[in-house]
């Protein structure tokens, strides 16, 4: 890495603290002066690096997560305990009885045990089996309390002479082998392979499922002479086959599978499953359009990450450009498969609710990213951290660009209001007075097409984007000043970064998530209409909070673990990248969409999501004057989101629905 790359001048971060090198890989040294802030990055690779300068990018995903492997000896003991064999003795102190280990024999260990002891029964029968029989038993016990206990291999006796193990072991090992794998070892592997996806499912029990895999692969095709259990404390052989102290670990949320965290991995099966079910299933025989909608909108969750993951990836490993191109079109892809996927149906059915529900979507997810996520990630921190700190005059920068993107987009509504006609229907006389009582009340602009202003305002836009990625990146970075520490990449010794997906994968992965999006986004509008008629709920309701948030959710919890490591500026910056991008991308790439294949999508909203929007970002604004952010600040945002949550919840259906 030369010189000129080392020193990338972008955000600030938060705090006044500097985080511990001891507490993460990744090291923020913060000094404040003249009212800015210099914070020096350092990593363990240049890859890394990378992806941390790019994360205070104007108009960069922000990526928690690792794009490269970690070196396992500079990780942490808390890590690496989630990454041990179980066939290792290791010392051990405390007690054994802990709330995971009794939860663990509610939840397998009775089972488990259960079925050692019929299938030894059911080998003992056939007599010849009695050895297997005996070692079901002793399993049977192992696995109703496994910790504290070793599995070990022991050789067959030297003292038994020749003639007597050629008698008795050349015909009946044969024998009894045949026995077992015929009636023992099928079942067997049913059980520990059901105990081996429901423990990894729950994902805080891994360690149940790397015992079931032990047993699957190392101990349960040994002639049973060779297999010995023990207290731990009896160290009589020096091979061990398996040894657990621990069933749950609350740290393996933080588990990854070549790079992926566990609960993208788990959740995964989730897409297969919704694709299957919503296009084989078409009649609903097996399966009702609420469970498809609910399998179909939850599929949104592990591909949004590994959308992100992709993102970050590409852009850790290539230069400014490729990065702000790759951003910029996968960015909102989630979002715009849905959007333009609901758009073409409603226009298909001629069900004008859709067109509606795609304006509830867009307005909630603009007030989640500006009220919820930096919420809840203040409360997180400040409850840590007690005061976090941020650099006020780049979210002032954000804030800004906020002001603008709600004045743009909510534009033709008010120039509606003030130009438009006032358009009643379903109107009945109550008297023989000229009183009229109306069902439903609409500004039209019947004198005036909105579209003149709507496309002027989709050039707008995007120019301002333009000009805010310029000011923040080119001609005053200096307000912002951070750079990659001089020698921390090569300090140590990690030049050659191993990548979990090169530039090639992962823009492979990009594409077939994008294209599972794409169907999923399909299938939730597909079956989207039974929820909408829900008599007790309001349309606007499931727009602003199902369809707005959960496809937001990856980038919720990588607000969280930046609000945690005191990084309260990344926190922040993840919602309002998401709203600026909303307003200034989304909405017109929608307009654009909607000119070339005319959808009648008509940048008018309903007066709820223009005052909620409007109240947001001034209250946000205000929040963010003094560059500082407490637990008490966080939930003020959290409560007025909640409160907008039950207008919209009580608030009568929008028109059409």
């Amino acid at each position: 890495m030369s010189q000129k790359d080392r020193h990338l001048f972008l955000v600030c971060p938060n705090s006044l603290t500097p985080t511990q090198p001891g507490n993460s890989v990744h090291t923020l040294d913060n000094v404040w002066h003249d009212g800015n802030c210099k914070t020096t990055i350092s990593a363990e690779n240049e890859v890394e690096a990378q992806k941390l300068a790019n994360n205070y990018k104007f108009g960069f995903r922000k990526w928690k997560s690792h794009v490269t492997e970690r070196p396992f000896e500079e990780r942490s003991e808390v890590v690496k305990e989630l990454y041990s064999e179980l066939n290792v003795i290791k010392p051990h102190t405390g007690s054994l009885i802990t709330f995971g280990n009794i939860v663990y024999v509610f939840l397998f260990g009775w089972w488990l045990a259960l079925a050692y002891l019929m299938v030894g029964m059911l080998v003992c029968v056939t007599v010849i089996g009695v050895p297997y029989g005996k070692l079901c038993w002793q399993v049977s016990l192992y696995f109703l309390w496994p910790f504290g206990k070793s599995v070990k291999r022991v050789c067959s006796n030297p003292w038994i002479p020749e003639v007597i193990i050629k008698i008795f072991s050349l015909f009946q090992r044969y024998v009894r082998t045949y026995v077992w794998l015929l009636l023992g070892c099928p079942l067997l592997v049913i059980v520990h392979s059901v105990a081996c996806l429901l423990s990894w499912l729950l994902v805080f029990s891994i360690p149940v499922a790397k015992m079931n895999g032990y047993i699957l692969t190392s101990i349960l095709l040994k002639p049973p002479e060779e297999i010995h259990i023990s207290k731990v404390k009896e160290v009589l052989f020096k091979t061990s086959l398996l040894c657990c102290y621990h069933a749950f670990n609350s740290y393996y949320y933080k588990y990854t599978v070549d790079g992926i965290n566990v609960f993208a991995v788990n959740l995964l099966p989730l897409v297969i499953f919704a694709l299957v079910i919503g296009y084989v299933d078409r009649d609903n025989r097996f399966a009702s359009s609420e469970v498809k909608f609910a399998t179909a909108i939850g599929s949104i969750i592990p591909l949004s990450y590994y959308i992100g993951m992709g993102i970050a990836s590409i852009s850790a490993q290539s230069n400014f450009a490729v990065g702000a191109v790759v951003n910029a079109t996968f960015g909102s892809i989630t979002e715009m498969t849905f959007y333009i996927t609901a758009l073409l149906r409603g226009h298909q059915q001629g069900n004008k609710c859709l067109q509606e529900i795609v304006k509830s979507a867009l307005t909630g997810t603009l007030l989640g990213c500006i009220l919820f996520i930096p919420g809840i990630c203040m409360i997180i921190g400040g409850l840590r951290h007690r005061e976090q700190r941020f650099n006020s005059r780049s979210a002032g920068v954000g804030s800004a660009l906020l002001f603008i993107s709600v004045g743009g987009v909510f534009a033709p509504t008010m120039f509606s209001k003030a130009y438009g006609n006032l358009v009643c229907e379903g109107c009945n006389s109550t008297n023989t007075s000229s009183t009229f009582t109306c069902q439903s009340c609409r500004y039209d602009l019947l004198s005036f097409s909105p579209r003149p202003l709507v496309y002027s305002i989709s050039v707008l836009l995007p120019i301002a984007y333009i000009i805010g990625l310029i000011f923040t990146l080119k001609t005053h970075s200096d307000i912002y000043d951070i750079h990659i520490g001089e020698g921390h990449v090569s300090a140590s010794g990690h030049m050659n970064a191993v990548v979990h997906w090169s530039r090639w994968r992962a823009l492979l992965f990009l594409l077939i998530a994008t294209l599972l999006m794409s169907a999923c986004a399909d299938l939730t509008t597909e079956h989207i209409q039974p929820i909408l008629t829900q008599p007790h709920i309001s349309q606007y309701f499931i727009g602003i909070t199902v369809l707005a948030m959960v496809p937001e959710i990856p980038e919720i919890v990588n607000g969280i673990q930046f609000a945690l490591q005191n990084n309260i500026s990344l926190s922040l910056e993840v919602g309002s990248c998401i709203a600026v991008q909303v307003c200034m991308i989304q909405i017109p790439l929608l307009i654009l969409f909607n000119a070339f294949y005319d959808v009648g999508f008509v940048l008018i909203f309903s007066d709820l999501h223009l005052w909620a929007s409007i109240f947001s970002v001034v209250l946000v604004n205000y929040i963010f004057m003094d560059g500082k952010s407490d637990y008490f600040q966080g939930t003020a945002l959290v409560v007025v989101y909640l409160i907008l949550l039950a207008v919209y919840f009580f608030a009568p259906s929008p028109a059409g629905c």
